[in-house]
């Protein structure tokens, strides 16, 4: 099939709409596929196209959201008739948005009019954008509303619609999107966050709490810092912390405040390498985010077999089977999370390696190949 897949956001943006659609394109052209990419210029530019290791992405012009450290927008005035001309050179097979935004529906409706099939996927949420508008809270309250009527608009022109979780699939049809979206996971490729045989990860001689993910407000890594305040200092427990974002310096003082800047490490940007091993030496994983449909970096930790303590919101509660591979932790309350990353922490080793081992289990059926067969059963229509 000639694949046209559609990213309001790409790598080299950070994030895990844009690192999916990356890894959708890929594992589509391993396939045997032909797949294009239509996502914004990640700096300013006119249009142009390139090739990403035998995936041709097509970069269209683009500005920086002034509300947003990285999101960049396309003028639907700037690109209407390059939308037009990309259809007419690639002539698609099938089209995969993304995104509702401009450049997908402008995508959307192009496929519509000339008859092409769409699978649409929703990453988002109003809450995802909400911490970035500088507007009072009235005003937010009727982004959100019309946020969600303009999400069940374009998504509802497509042939098939999708979301990562049956918690994403429900919060959006409650939301007026038509009732026939499906789940279809983002997937994972455990193997590729597994110790080698006979590797050895080195580990310090303290434990330690990873985190990982944009350091933005929807992700509440202030209430790790105070939750490893919590705990006893004489315990020694660490937070390694990997990502960047707006909220850094906020977090970087916050960590002085509470007296454990020498426990919290501001780990930045790593590669695929350095996360893995990150994943790995970890004694347990922890995301205290409330506005994740899936979260892969969750299913990250999980594959490198490592306990997770997950905030009890959105999706992260089907990632968590209390007690076996973790806990949940009522978000807001950084003493339940202390309490509940000690659990895991204080746990007598062989009950830690329980933990991970059924942590490894569960991602078994997050498998990206399953959610590849799927994607291509959808493409050519055999499931809806």
């Amino acid at each position: 099939m000639r694949i046209l897949i559609t990213a309001e956001t790409y790598p080299p943006d950070i994030n895990g709409s844009a690192q999916f659609a990356r890894r959708l394109a890929r594992g589509m052209l391993e396939r045997g596929h032909e797949v294009h990419v239509a996502a914004p210029m990640p700096t300013s530019g006119p249009s142009r196209i390139m090739d990403d290791a035998g995936v041709t992405e097509h970069r269209f012009r683009s500005h920086h959201a002034f509300t947003h450290p990285y999101f960049r927008l396309c003028f639907p005035w700037e690109i209407v008739r390059e939308v037009a001309r990309l259809f007419d050179d690639v002539c698609p097979d099938v089209v995969h948005v993304q995104c509702h935004y401009i450049l997908g529906r402008l995508v959307v409706r192009e496929a519509v009019r000339r008859g092409v099939r769409v699978v649409g996927t929703n990453h988002f949420i109003p809450e995802n954008i909400e911490p970035f508008l500088p507007f009072p809270q009235w005003f937010v309250r009727g982004y959100r509303k019309v946020s969600w009527w303009d999400i069940a608009h374009v998504y509802g022109r497509c042939d098939v619609i999708t979301a990562p979780t049956p918690l994403a699939v429900r919060t959006m049809v409650d939301n007026g999107v038509p009732d026939r979206a499906i789940a279809v996971s983002n997937g994972i490729q455990a193997g590729d966050y597994e110790a080698a045989a006979g590797e050895q990860i080195e580990h310090p001689d303290h434990p330690i709490v990873l985190f990982c993910g944009r350091l933005a407000v929807e992700k509440n890594v202030d209430e790790l810092i105070e939750a490893v305040a919590l705990i006893p200092r004489e315990k020694n427990v660490h937070a390694e912390i990997v990502g960047e974002g707006e909220q850094l310096d906020r977090l970087v003082k916050l960590a002085h405040e509470h007296g454990v800047a020498d426990r919290v490490h501001f780990l930045g940007f790593l590669t695929d390498e350095q996360l893995r091993t990150a994943y790995l030496r970890a004694d347990v994983f922890c995301q205290p985010g409330t506005a994740e449909l899936q979260s892969l970096v969750t299913l990250e930790a999980m594959s490198a077999s490592t306990p997770v303590v997950l905030a009890n919101a959105r999706a992260l509660p089907h990632l968590a089977d209390e007690g076996r591979n973790g806990y949940l932790f009522s978000p807001g309350n950084p003493g339940d999370l202390a309490t509940k990353l000690q659990l895991v922490l204080d746990a007598p080793p062989e009950q830690r390696r329980a933990m991970g081992e059924r942590s490894r289990d569960m991602v078994s059926r997050h498998s990206f190949a399953k959610t590849l067969d799927t994607f291509e059963r959808l493409y050519t229509g055999a499931e809806s």
